[in-house]
């Protein structure tokens, strides 16, 4: 489409002044990711360019003389949880050494290469020491779990990573620390700690010891040596001060810390929990403080790094509330409510939408981050059961649900496992099980810390099985990877609404100045067509660029799209 076609028509087609304003917001921050999405070393410098130009606010203007589609440079990042990874060690439990090990799996730093998946990203679940084995209660914030290695072992990790291309961000859990943490053992049996006011004490505020916690879990207060603490998630996680200014310094320090031994940024754990009121969560009181607490240590990150990337666990399905959050505090908020959209689109094979969910929303997100903020978007995390479950183990909606996840803005986040359709689902340690590496779950690296239930002799669930069948689900989710990093404007470009007129078929635009291209998904089992040109007037599309399946045709205005297969066309 050439692009003044789509400038003319462009404030008929969102219907307003202010929705157009939403679409042309200005340039968008390049925030965890920029051209870094090939997730190969010659993007790199490219990807942290981008990223200076877009948090300083820069505009870029086109030929028309208006600023630019807002985009979303992005990264396609990996979660991995360390333990349930790859074991170097054969003591049954993931490390670092074996997760170098694996890096080829995920991005060998060849961009003529299609047998890894390509990632330019990975976000690692905790990784400090804890009495846990999911480690969201740490005991010590500037030290590696001795189960997974050393920091030596950590740093070569990071530097094989980025060698490779790959961004590396790992969990930081402020909201709260371990029971067993010696700050708060000094607190509990001495008043006159130090630490004590790092804490929260019933008994120290003249506080009463009633109410339930706005996380959902119970009671927020629990005894320790006759005071009682708040911990809003469970007794052992007692919540920190941070109206303590003592408090704050500690955890910039500590995210400078890790910065310099070079992390590229941190997944923020209970983001809107660090200011808790008991009652609830979306005061907007409670929001502001919170947001006013994240400004701040992204304030004193960006001393190491200005170009720190901060994605927060804002765990809400209103955009109203995340965007509050996106005002020079995180880059980003995972996108919750899209997670479960997604899942739903592929489960019932029915278009919901999502273009026109997702234009409005970032058209707020780019009001509030003055043009600064890039979506995190998934499809299931480690708190979730899994996606392949909800899906009933249908492995075509679960390529449908991929084919939505990696069309759409922001930066994609895939549970490890998720790309071979591990299965899983609560209590926590069944969606945390080892990744699947071998047909019959044993061979060199398997870990073995968790007994497998779900996964345990689930034909074809293994990377062995997968890794040569082109029809494959890690087959599919490479290709589409591949597809994203090919199209500019599938990989940075904002969205648009598209109405496809069949009810079997989502549609919707990607877009950046320079190129408007239409993804199209069939999500039924039977072939599907659409008139193109019955659509958005000014828009011709002329060839079809990628397909995940073959047999797509479009003759003249009609476009044919087989069962279960994402388009993208320009």
């Amino acid at each position: 489409m050439k692009k003044n076609e789509f400038w003319h028509r462009s404030a008929k087609w969102i219907g307003s002044a202010a929705l157009a304003a939403m679409l042309l917001a200005g340039c968008t921050s390049g925030a965890g990711g920029g051209n870094a999405s090939t997730g190969h070393p010659d993007s790199e410098a490219n990807a942290t360019a981008a990223s200076a130009d877009n948090r300083g606010g820069k505009n870029n203007t086109g030929s028309a003389g208006i600023a630019a589609v807002d985009t979303q440079p992005s990264t396609v990042f990996y979660e991995v949880f360390v333990r349930s990874f790859y074991d170097s060690d054969g003591d049954g439990i993931g490390d670092f050494k074996g997760l170098t090990e694996k890096l080829d799996y995920l991005n060998d730093g060849d961009p003529d290469t299609d047998d890894d998946l390509s990632v330019g990203g990975i976000w690692l679940m905790p990784i400090n020491p804890s009495p846990s084995y999911h480690g969201y209660d740490v005991t010590d914030y500037r030290s590696i779990n001795p189960d997974y290695g050393t920091l030596d072992d950590f740093k070569t990790f990071l530097d094989e990573a980025h060698k490779r291309g790959i961004k590396v961000i790992m969990d930081l859990v402020v909201n709260h620390t371990s029971k067993e943490h010696p700050w708060f053992l000094d607190a509990a049996k001495n008043k006159d700690s130090r630490y004590r006011d790092w804490y929260i004490w019933a008994e120290d505020r003249n506080q009463q010891t009633g109410g339930t916690s706005a996380a959902g879990s119970g009671s927020p207060w629990h005894s320790a040596l006759g005071s009682h603490y708040m911990g809003i998630f469970w007794e052992g996680m007692p919540d920190l001060n941070f109206d303590n200014p003592e408090v704050r310094e500690e955890m910039i320090a500590t995210g400078r810390f890790w910065l310099e031994q070079g992390v590229d940024g941190f997944r923020l754990d209970a983001a809107k929990h660090i200011y808790e009121d008991l009652l609830t969560d979306k005061s907007q009181e409670t929001t502001d403080k919170n947001v006013s607490w994240w400004q701040e240590f992204r304030s004193g990150l960006a001393e190491v790094n200005p170009d720190v990337y901060l994605v927060g666990e804002i765990w809400d399905p209103s955009a109203a509330l995340i965007a509050n959050y996106l005002d020079d505090a995180l880059d980003s908020g995972f996108n919750f409510g899209l997670a479960e959209t997604i899942v739903q689109a592929a489960k019932t094979e029915k278009d919901n939408n999502i273009g026109f969910t997702l234009e409005r929303t970032y058209g707020l997100y780019g009001e509030k981050s003055g043009g600064k903020f890039v979506d995190a978007t998934f499809l299931t995390n480690h708190d979730m059961n899994r996606v392949m479950t909800q899906l009933e183990g249908d492995t075509d909606h679960a390529k449908m649900a991929a084919g939505f996840l990696l069309t759409l803005p922001g930066n994609p986040f895939i549970y490890y496992g998720e790309e071979v359709g591990m299965l899983g689902a609560k209590p926590d340690e069944s969606i945390r099980e080892p990744m699947q590496w071998y047909k019959g779950g044993s061979g060199t690296g398997q870990t073995a810390w968790e007994a497998v239930n779900f996964n345990k002799g689930q034909a074809g669930l293994s990377v062995e099985e997968q890794a040569a069948d082109p029809d494959s689900l890690l087959s599919h989710y490479r290709k589409l990877i591949r597809m994203r990093t090919a199209v500019p404007a599938l990989k940075d470009g904002a969205i648009a609404e598209y109405e496809s007129g069949n009810p079997g078929v989502a549609a919707y635009l990607r877009l950046t100045e320079e190129q408007t291209v239409l993804v199209v998904h069939n999500l039924t089992g039977s072939e599907q067509s659409i008139n193109l040109s019955e659509n958005a007037e000014g828009l011709n599309f002329g060839q079809i660029l990628k397909a995940t399946r073959e047999g797509a045709a479009l003759d003249g205005g009609k476009l044919t799209i087989p069962a279960y297969t994402t388009l993208v066309l320009e």
